[in-house]
């Protein structure tokens, strides 16, 4: 199988994963229906979890699989939208664990798959 398709299915597991948590955020900010604690966002921009949950579900979720279409159907510029992807979710973690703190395997697996996303791509556009 090649770049553009691990690509593809790993946007895909990002998407799945970030719209209904995403969504969960946003449905009740306060993110306690997702056992979130709202002592987490002090020292944070944001007094409640509407704002991390629409970045959640818009630019992770739903760009993620936007992303993996684009990826899966060989579109001419699915590597810049998968680096742009990347690039977003591995600064995503990063600013989540120096706001928050580590506190999920969570946090380094998609730290990771964030970096896979980001190499795949970087194939991708030179393939």
């Amino acid at each position: 199988m090649g770049a553009r398709k691990w690509l593809g299915i790993l946007q895909l597991l990002v998407g799945i994963g970030a719209v209904p948590a995403g969504l969960g955020l946003v449905m009740d900010p306060s993110g306690a229906s997702l056992r979130f604690r709202l002592e987490w966002l002090e020292g944070t921009p944001f007094s409640n979890f509407l704002i991390p949950g629409l970045i959640l579900m818009i630019v992770n979720g739903f760009g993620s699989l936007a992303g993996s279409v684009a990826s899966l159907r060989g579109w001419r510029r699915a590597g810049e939208v998968g680096l742009a992807l990347g690039i977003f979710l591995t600064l995503w973690i990063i600013l989540q664990v120096y706001w928050i703190g580590l506190g999920s395997w969570l946090q380094p697996t998609y730290f990771v798959i964030g970096l896979l996303e980001c190499g795949l791509s970087v194939k991708v556009l030179s393939s």
